[in-house]
């Protein structure tokens, strides 16, 4: 089409609009998810997002080269080893203590910038409170393959807690100016180790289980209210276990030796209590039967060993029911009641045994482990 010089060109609207807005042919919007490819076995960042646009993705190659890079180093993380750990179990089913001798590791992962490491070996008993039954070893420096040979004992392991519960072993490696690094772990179930028999393992340290999915997150908040519900309805059947506690009765009258506590509840904020152990013989109408032991500041499995003895002859100790209690020692405010037991003919369970056991050996010593509860049938949890 011509135009004359000086004329105007008379287009309509609908040219224009077709000029402007629509100069070539309609292309396809990208979505977000267009910028966040999602990586799997059948996926790779060469395929196009639609037919007409192969070249389209060659825009994002920096930013994808990247992503793909992080993703990448993660996986070869996961795949990169971080050494081997020896060491030893053996459950002394008499004196209800588990020994964990650690032995030595090999080929650790390499944390500071020598290319060394400091590392050490910590335990934690699953389930339960972490600094209640954390233990630890010595700390080896500048090595990737240290050696140990160290013991470390819980005590007040029942064969209940072996067949429930699981060892957490973790390899840290120690930072002084900043915080301990994580090196890897390994998870063993208790219910693997024989009384009475040593146990010997070399394993593969992992990293800790990864979180669950967002998927799988959604589908447990969707039933969380119920499991509340039923978590409180058990809560309201059952009691709280706050530690243990080892009893044992001796010669003559009752004489009660508290020797020690282990993994109690930890009642102050700096994580610890400062636990004290007091005994009642009930029914007391005089109330004169009162013990109480020394305080023992900062810790989770403090060792009394006090004896307090109660002249009282066999017929009358029948009748009477022995009460335990653990509290945690507050200045300037009420104690904190940390767990009891209670032991006489109305118990259940291990105190029922162990007061039988008592009646039966008159003059011997008859020594045993009993958990704690956060409820005392029979008694008070006021100072």
């Amino acid at each position: 089409m011509t135009v004359r010089k000086g004329k105007s060109l008379a287009i309509s609207i609908q040219e224009h609009m077709a000029i402007d807005v629509c100069p070539g042919p309609i292309r396809p919007i990208r979505q977000i998810s267009a910028y966040f490819p999602r990586l799997s076995p059948t996926s790779s960042f060469s395929e196009p997002l639609s037919p007409s646009h192969g070249a389209a993705p060659a825009n994002l190659s920096p930013g994808c080269t990247g992503g793909h890079g992080g993703v990448a180093s993660g996986t070869g993380g996961g795949t990169t080893s971080l050494g081997t750990l020896e060491f030893d179990l053996l459950y002394e089913s008499a004196t209800s203590s588990l020994h964990c001798t650690v032995l030595k590791a090999k080929g650790l992962k390499p944390m500071d910038f020598n290319g060394l490491a400091d590392p050490y070996v910590k335990l934690h008993l699953l389930p339960g409170a972490c600094k209640a039954n954390k233990l630890k070893t010595k700390i080896v420096r500048n090595t990737l393959n240290p050696v140990w040979n160290e013991t470390l004992t819980y005590c007040g392991i029942t064969e209940e807690d072996m067949y429930r519960k699981t060892l957490r072993v973790s390899v840290c490696d120690e930072d002084k100016l900043t915080h301990n690094e994580f090196i890897g772990e390994s998870r063993v179930a208790l219910r693997r180790v024989k009384p009475d028999q040593t146990k010997h393992f070399n394993i593969c340290l992992e990293h800790p289980p990864p979180l669950p999915s967002p998927t799988a997150m959604s589908s447990a908040l969707r039933g969380i209210s119920c499991y509340l519900r039923e978590w409180e309805t058990e809560q309201q059947r059952s009691l709280e276990e706050r530690g243990r506690l080892l009893l044992y009765r001796a010669r003559g009258g009752l004489c009660v030796g508290v020797k020690r506590c282990a993994h109690l509840a930890a009642m102050d904020v700096n994580g610890f209590s400062d636990p004290y152990v007091k005994t009642y013989l009930k029914p007391d109408v005089h109330k004169k039967s009162k013990h109480k032991t020394a305080v023992i500041k900062k810790t989770l499995n403090p060792e009394f060993n006090e004896e307090f003895f109660y002249e009282i002859s066999f017929s009358e100790l029948a009748t009477k029911t022995l009460e335990v209690t653990v509290w945690d020692y507050d200045l300037g405010k009420s104690n904190d009641f940390i767990g009891g037991v209670s032991l006489g003919c109305h118990s259940q369970g291990e105190a029922l045994q162990h007061w039988i056991d008592c009646l039966k050996n008159k003059g011997k010593k008859v020594e045993r482990w009993h958990t704690l509860t956060n409820e005392l049938p029979g008694s008070t949890t006021q100072e």
